[in-house]
């Protein structure tokens, strides 16, 4: 009887253990499930209404453009172009989704996460300092330098940066585990908030004098994407 309830508790915990493992886009049930914006005689599924199938056309899965540079003349010198389900509709339900990121020299993509998704960067052309710092307590920092051609993971809800330490322009490709991962560039949501967050809880929180944080929120906070 013990071994019995002992296997049932073993299976539970399994199921509950896989359940949480795969906390990302739900895999979809049918071939596709196009974005549209007008729900009549569409059916609602997860993300967005789909397309009645039948109407369904190749542009859908379509876009062009990852072959221009964004405009990297900028605070933080660099831009990222998101190709998600925002721009290919037919990315719905499929929880995948890319981004073109261009830098200047020294140019950086400041710490920020994606709260919905695991990130996997190629370097095309230039040589990039990257990293990400893993959770309370241990924050512990991997970081490596990328040269063309090079491939890094950033896991899913970790911060992680980029920065380009080259005396030329540099350019990667990212593809993401979610049609919307959305992010929080980490600097713009603390010091950049709207309404502001309470300066003096920040200076607490920072351990930072409040004329500080007065200067930081006083600040514009580019948005590189």
């Amino acid at each position: 009887m013990k071994k019995g309830v002992s296997f049932l508790v073993t299976v539970a915990l399994m199921a509950l253990a896989s359940s949480l493992a795969s906390a990302s886009d739900p895999s979809p049930l049918q071939d596709t499930c196009v974005a549209i914006a007008e729900p009549e005689n569409a059916v609602f599924v997860n993300g967005k209404f789909c397309k009645n199938p039948n109407l369904t056309k190749a542009e859908d899965f379509f876009y062009s453009g990852l072959d221009k540079p964004g405009n990297i003349s900028n605070p933080v010198g660099s831009a990222v172009t998101t190709v998600n389900v925002a721009q290919i509709a037919g990315l719905n339900t499929l929880g995948i989704s890319a981004v073109r990121i261009d830098y200047a020299p020294y140019g950086q993509n400041p710490p920020h996460t994606h709260p919905r998704a695991t990130e996997i960067l190629t370097v095309l052309e230039g040589t990039l300092l990257v990293g990400f710092v893993t959770s309370n307590p241990e924050n512990r920092l991997f970081t490596k330098v990328l040269n063309k051609g090079d491939v890094f993971v950033f896991p899913i809800g970790l911060i992680h940066f980029q920065f380009n330490i080259g005396h030329t322009n540099a350019v990667a490709i990212a593809g993401l585990s979610s049609q919307n991962p959305g992010v929080i560039t980490i600097a713009n949501a603390v010091f950049g908030s709207d309404p502001a967050i309470d300066p003096d809880f920040l200076a607490r929180a920072f351990q930072l004098e409040k004329n500080v944080v007065d200067y930081l929120q006083s600040r514009f906070w580019y948005a590189n994407n």
